[in-house]
């Protein structure tokens, strides 16, 4: 416990699922998280989950991933209440359908802005900073389908296939700077998106990619752990 006193974490789509699991668990090891979603609600009542848990405080920001500006004013916001970011989780995202046949052209686009844009956008918030400071780690949730395709994943792997391809690219860039990169590809997890989805292995917990995140973000500074996938057994 404590291996992240005073660090300060921004989590994205963490008002459910992975994420909120993410900011948990960041926030019982002693980080100040903030909390970035659309729905504020779920965002209040995570925030007064773990303010009440005693260790790492949490601030909640109404954020729309896919939106440039409001990426950079939660950003900013982070930055007044706690301080230069340490931490940065790229873990909204968005499953919707994910074949080419469906001719779902605006389905196709919320993936790409949110999957993809979502997360360049706030690794280009951070990055400066980090950088700076030569210090820092982002972590990017991607997803088995960043591996693997399926006759009704076509779109949704793509963008997978790209968060695991930024990540890759991103590692070789941050070399040697102090910047560490991990991409973090989760199997079935009981949440939300996957509440509907069949599967003949029992679903990983949310709270099982949240620790295989601490376990990256608690490496020694000269440890990079560059890639975790998690599947169910």
């Amino acid at each position: 416990m404590g291996n992240l006193q005073g660090r300060v974490a921004i989590v994205t789509g963490a008002s459910s699922g992975i994420g909120a699991a993410i900011a948990k668990e960041l926030a019982s090891e002693g980080a100040n998280v903030v909390l970035a979603a659309r729905r504020m609600d779920k965002l209040k009542e995570l925030e007064k989950e773990i303010d009440q848990q005693g260790a790492g405080k949490a601030l909640a920001v109404k954020t729309d991933i896919a939106n440039k500006q409001d990426v950079e004013e939660m950003v900013k916001q982070a930055t007044a209440t706690f301080g230069n970011v340490d931490i940065f989780v790229n873990n909204a995202g968005q499953m919707l359908t994910g074949t080419v046949r469906s001719g779902k052209v605006e389905e196709w686009e919320q993936m790409i802005d949110v999957n993809i844009k979502g997360v360049l956008y706030g690794i280009h918030t951070v990055l400066s900073s980090m950088l700076a400071r030569s210090t820092g780690h982002i972590i990017n949730i991607a997803s088995v389908s960043g591996y693997e395709v399926t006759k009704t994943s076509t779109v949704y792997s793509a963008t997978k296939f790209a968060v695991r391809a930024i990540s890759m690219g991103l590692e070789k860039e941050l070399a040697r700077t102090g910047v560490r990169v991990t991409n973090i590809s989760p199997g079935m997890v009981a949440t939300r998106l996957s509440h509907s989805m069949k599967n003949d292995r029992k679903k990983l917990e949310a709270r099982d990619i949240a620790k295989a995140v601490v376990y990256a973000v608690t490496q020694p500074d000269y440890v990079n752990v560059n890639e975790i996938t998690v599947r169910p057994v």
